[in-house]
């Protein structure tokens, strides 16, 4: 059985701030243990970083505090029509070609790749297309995680080939929703 990170703590109070996006409530970190939020200047440039060393493979949190969304920037896809908001740090994990980490949203968890280890000061970041089939804001990937490996326009796995996604960790319903576009 994969180590379990820490369970996140329930968030009590909240005070007005002018921070950056997503939110303009400053609220206490929901994963104070194993997540730190690095909060940008710009907009969609604050991020998350690890503040635990998982082995591969390992679960890193539970995602409890989800309730239903439309599609939003914020939203992560949960099934072929419906959405979440995390209500969480979680939120900060950004989009990564190279992730450190996979988005499960049939366990509601977040477990570390299987592909290596995660360490103290890794930057938290999951592959968009694994939950997302149409993006509600695409964007030009800034992974940096090098030619043939980025994927460059991020717009969902609708968009993208078969081949560019394989090796990567989809949730089931994007593997469901590629069976049924590839088949027609």
């Amino acid at each position: 059985m994969a180590p379990i990170a820490v369970q996140p703590t329930t968030a009590t109070a909240s005070t007005t701030t002018t921070a950056v996006l997503p939110t303009s409530i400053e609220t206490p970190p929901t994963h104070p243990d194993i997540l730190r939020v690095d909060r940008g200047t710009k907009a969609f440039s604050s991020s998350a970083v690890s503040l635990v060393s998982l082995p591969a493979g390992s679960l890193f949190a539970k995602i409890t505090t989800a309730t239903p969304s439309k599609k939003a920037y914020t939203s992560v896809q949960t099934g072929a029509n419906s959405h979440i908001e995390l209500n969480s740090d979680l939120v900060y994990c950004n989009h990564s070609c190279n992730p450190s980490l996979n988005f499960d949203m049939g366990k509601m968890e977040v477990r570390v790749v299987d592909d290596r280890d995660l360490k103290v000061g890794d930057q938290l970041t999951f592959f968009y297309p694994s939950s997302e089939w149409d993006m509600d804001q695409p964007f030009q990937c800034n992974c940096g995680a090098g030619e043939g490996v980025c994927k460059g326009v991020i717009d969902g796995a609708k968009r993208m080939d078969r081949k560019d996604l394989e090796g990567y960790w989809l949730n089931d319903h994007i593997k469901e929703l590629l069976q049924e576009r590839d088949s027609s």
